[in-house]
C-alpha cells in the first residue's frame, strides 16, 4: 500500500489514530476524484480488491462509491485501522430511498466508532462520530446521525437526508449485484451523465459533461467547455485523469 500513499502524496505512513484517519480522508477527497467515467466509456466496473486498487492507485483514476470506499478500506486496514464495510440506502430528492446497498460507507472503530466516506460526492471532509446524536459541524456543512429502532442509522446533511446505513458488516463481493445495477440501469443516477469531482482545500471542482462547475468560498461559477480537446485537457490537468476520448451519455 506504499504506492497508495504515494498516490495520495503522503511520504510517511499515518498513525492508526484519529489524527491519521482525518488526514487520510481529507487527502483522499482532494487527490482521488469521485467519477463515473467508465460507465460512459463503455468499460465495465469490476468490483474486486485487485481491480479497485489497480484503477485508483496504478492507473490514477477515481471511481464510484464501491470503488473509492472499497479501496480506501484496504488502505486503512493495511495501516492498522479496524474497518467495517457498511451498505447504505441513499435518498432521492423526493425523499424516496434507493436499494439498501446503493452506497458503500465505512465504519472505523477507534476509542469511538467513526463514519468514514470518500465516495459520496458532496459530504463531510472529515470522519463523523457514529454515536453522536447532536450536530456535527464540518467545513462542508452540519451533519446529524440518528439511530433507528431497527439498528440502522440515518445521516442528514444540512437538514436533508443523505443516506440510511445498515449495520450488517459486508464484504466487497456482497456489493457486486448493486454495483452492476448502479452502472447499467437506465434509472440509475450514474448512467445519466459523466461526472468527475474533487474537493480540495481551494474548493469543489466538478466536470459534468461539458460543464465545469467551481465552488469556492460558497460562490458557484459554471463554464461550458468549447470542445472535446478542452474537456480532455480539463480531466488531465484538474483531476489527473488521462483519457483517450471523451465519455458520452
Amino acid at each position: 500500500m506504499d504506492a497508495y500513499l504515494e498516490r495520495l502524496g503522503l511520504t510517511e505512513r499515518p498513525a492508526a489514530d484519529l489524527g491519521g484517519l482525518r488526514l487520510l480522508q481529507r487527502t483522499h477527497l482532494a487527490k482521488v476524484p469521485f467519477e463515473n467515467l467508465d460507465i460512459h466509456l463503455g468499460v465495465p466496473v469490476t468490483l474486486t480488491e485487485e481491480s479497485v486498487v489497480d484503477k485508483i492507485v496504478h492507473r490514477h483514476r477515481g471511481g464510484i462509491c464501491y470503488e473509492l470506499n472499497g479501496a480506501f478500506a484496504l488502505l486503512l486496514r493495511d495501516l492498522g485501522f479496524d474497518v467495517t464495510l457498511l451498505g447504505a440506502a441513499t435518498f432521492r430528492e423526493n425523499g424516496d430511498r434507493y436499494a439498501k446497498l446503493a452506497h458503500l460507507a465505512l465504519r472505523v472503530d477507534l476509542e469511538e466508532r467513526w463514519l468514514v466516506d470518500v465516495g459520496f460526492g458532496r459530504f463531510a471532509r472529515e470522519p463523523l462520530r457514529l454515536d453522536e446524536r447532536g450536530e456535527q459541524h464540518d467545513e462542508d456543512g452540519v451533519f446529524t446521525v440518528t439511530e433507528l429502532p431497527t439498528g440502522q442509522f440515518d445521516v442528514h446533511h444540512d437538514g436533508r437526508p443523505a443516506y440510511r446505513i445498515d449495520p450488517l458488516p459486508l464484504r466487497l463481493a456482497d456489493l457486486v449485484p448493486s454495483c452492476w445495477w448502479t452502472t447499467t440501469a437506465p434509472d440509475s443516477p450514474f448512467t445519466e451523465k459523466p461526472t468527475c469531482s474533487l474537493r480540495t482545500d481551494a474548493g469543489r471542482f466538478t466536470l459534468s459533461g461539458d460543464r465545469l462547475i467551481t465552488t469556492v468560498d460558497g460562490e458557484r461559477t459554471e463554464v461550458t467547455l468549447a470542445d472535446d480537446d478542452a474537456i480532455l485537457a480539463e480531466y488531465r490537468t484538474r483531476f489527473g485523469v488521462e483519457l483517450a476520448r471523451v465519455p458520452r451519455t
